[in-house]
């Protein structure tokens, strides 16, 4: 069986809303600590070179859409998860 397969058949299992919301929150971790991450690098960059700044703050907002659609994407299979 395919990944895909397996995660989907593990997602309609889940009858317990207080299940997935803890399941929601600690996958909300990783998307937090990667936009810690990104800002902290475009502070250190631009401390170290201020004329790339301009650079540097373009792709850390594009970065940063990508990482919380990283979220949202968690958010949503939360409400399939409960609505199951």
């Amino acid at each position: 069986m395919s990944a895909i397969v397996l995660a989907q058949e593990a997602a309609t299992g889940v009858t317990n809303a207080g299940l997935a919301a803890i399941g929601y929150g600690l996958a909300a971790i990783g998307p937090g600590i990667g936009v810690g991450l990104i800002f902290s690098s475009v502070i250190s960059g631009t401390a170290r070179q201020p004329e790339a700044r301009g650079v540097l703050l373009s792709l850390a907002w594009t970065t940063f859409a990508i990482v919380e659609v990283l979220a949202l994407l968690g958010f949503v299979v939360y409400f399939l998860a409960t609505a199951a």
